[in-house]
């Protein structure tokens, strides 16, 4: 299997940070991104700043990161062969109370950083008339949870996961391929210590870990048939909980 370049985007912890840690592990290269320059630092160093790595700190709603990540990613390793906009918040705050501003930072991390730096990361794959992207959702766009008013955050990933769908019919002829891998709750910092509380959502009856996720977006990278797929990782939540 070719040495590829992967760019991953929210990768200072969590999901993105195992997602890169795991291409590294198999001999890809892998740009990271994360808006905290301390942050995207501290991992770029616990990810071993091997030669194989490059970073670049910079907001995903605004399309010159993406711009500059494509313009990194070709300088260090002369292409660029995935994309995983894995930059994203989620919180949860009564739908009611939820105002212009509130509703605007889930649309501008989430919705807006996918458009964009995928928009960026295009042009490229189209010269190389091969690429993927692989957008991060949630199983929770087509299950909802009462006791979990998010409709913030969920609206933002729900236009991901319809994204995903659109973007993989135009590009399909050009060997593009789009897809979204959608986690359960997954045992990140943003979830903090409690995450094990929400094992319940789950058909398995735990809560799942990075890796997990990372070795999915490994497969679905590298499987030549995937297009237009939404993939849940999420311990059966999409199917049912667990009373027990």
């Amino acid at each position: 299997m070719k040495k590829q370049t992967i760019i991953v985007t929210g990768a200072s912890s969590g999901i993105g940070k195992e997602i890169a840690r795991y291409f590294l592990q198999q001999g890809d290269n892998v740009v990271i991104n994360a808006a905290t320059p301390d942050k995207l630092l501290q991992a770029f160093n616990d990810l071993g700043a091997g030669d194989n790595l490059a970073m670049l700190a910079g907001n995903v709603s605004d399309k010159k990161t993406g711009e500059q990540l494509v313009s990194l990613a070709l300088e260090r390793f002369g292409t660029v062969d995935v994309l995983v906009n894995n930059a994203g918040i989620f919180e949860t705050k009564p739908f009611l109370e939820v105002d212009n501003a509130y509703l605007d930072r889930f649309l501008t991390t989430n919705l807006k950083g996918t458009f964009f730096t995928t928009q960026a990361v295009i042009p490229q794959m189209l010269k190389q008339h091969d690429g993927v992207v692989i957008n991060i959702g949630t199983p929770l766009v087509n299950k909802g949870i009462g006791g979990v008013p998010a409709t913030a955050p969920i609206s933002s990933k729900g236009a991901i996961h319809a994204l995903t769908i659109q973007l993989a019919a135009e590009f399909g002829r050009d060997n593009i391929r789009v897809n979204t891998v959608a986690p359960g709750t997954i045992r990140t910092p943003m979830h903090g210590d409690s995450v094990d509380d929400s094992a319940g959502l789950h058909l398995i009856n735990r809560v799942g870990e990075a890796e997990e996720v990372a070795k999915m977006v490994y497969t679905v990278a590298k499987s030549n048939f995937i297009t237009g797929a939404i993939i849940n990782v999420d311990g059966g939540m999409a199917a049912g909980y667990n009373l027990n």
